[in-house]
């Protein structure tokens, strides 16, 4: 089906952020209209523009798209995220993503999607939280193999200081909102990372694993520049 190409209102794409800092412009979906994001989802598919990474597209506003803009997206409902195609492949950079439960798995589909969206290779290394220290020992020689860490804990995120003590890697902590009463929603496991004594933890904002993504990928693109 021939779509004839058409912009929202109010919709002004950066699309030279990826010239001025290394890392395109992406769609932040949620809060936009339904007519923004069939421009956006219409404008993207075309394989003449550049790749675009699309995060937290709801299962059901994908779901509302045509069927024939559908079919040319990647999407994944768990990370809520899409893509028509990817940035190319780089030779060199790999990044562990690691969760301390498998309820974190949204943060941490969304870091490692962003990151192999953005052509880097991501290894996943979910549930080592330290209620079982022994989890995250078993996966620490394979987590040091990796050229930057990126973890995320809800809860009282106490995994991201025992991770900051095991690694030498440049390390980017996410709390997530996973937890009951107490966790205010990631507030606590927020404070429990701001307040980590391993030093030179990196922390983001609640959920944010995309924004955890795109610092490490300021890393890793230095290893491709050297």
């Amino acid at each position: 089906m021939t779509r004839t190409p058409h912009a929202a209102p109010g919709i002004r794409f950066d699309i030279e952020r990826d010239r001025r800092i290394g890392l395109p412009e992406a769609v932040f979906s949620e809060g936009k209209s339904e007519e923004a994001l069939l421009a956006l989802f219409t404008r993207f598919a075309n394989p003449d523009e550049k790749p675009i990474l699309f995060t937290r597209v709801a299962l059901e506003r994908f779901a509302a798209l045509p069927e024939d803009l559908r079919a040319a997206y990647d999407y994944d409902p768990l990370s809520r995220t899409a893509w028509a195609k990817t940035c190319p492949k780089h030779a060199t950079g790999c990044a562990a993503v690691v969760s301390a439960g498998t309820a974190d798995a949204f943060v941490t589909r969304e870091a490692a999607r962003t990151l192999e969206y953005l052509g880097y290779e991501v290894r996943l290394f979910e549930d080592c939280g330290v209620a079982g220290l022994w989890r995250i020992q078993a996966a620490i020689a394979e987590i040091n193999a990796c050229d930057v860490v990126i973890v995320a804990a809800g809860l009282d995120a106490a995994l991201a200081s025992v991770l900051g003590g095991l690694t030498d890697r440049p390390l980017f902590a996410v709390p997530t909102s996973v937890g009951y009463g107490i966790a205010e929603g990631g507030r606590t496991a927020l404070s429990s990372m701001l307040a980590s004594c391993a030093p030179g933890v990196a922390v983001m904002n609640i959920d944010n694993g995309y924004g955890a993504a795109c610092a490490a990928a300021r890393v890793l693109r230095l290893l491709n520049a050297s």
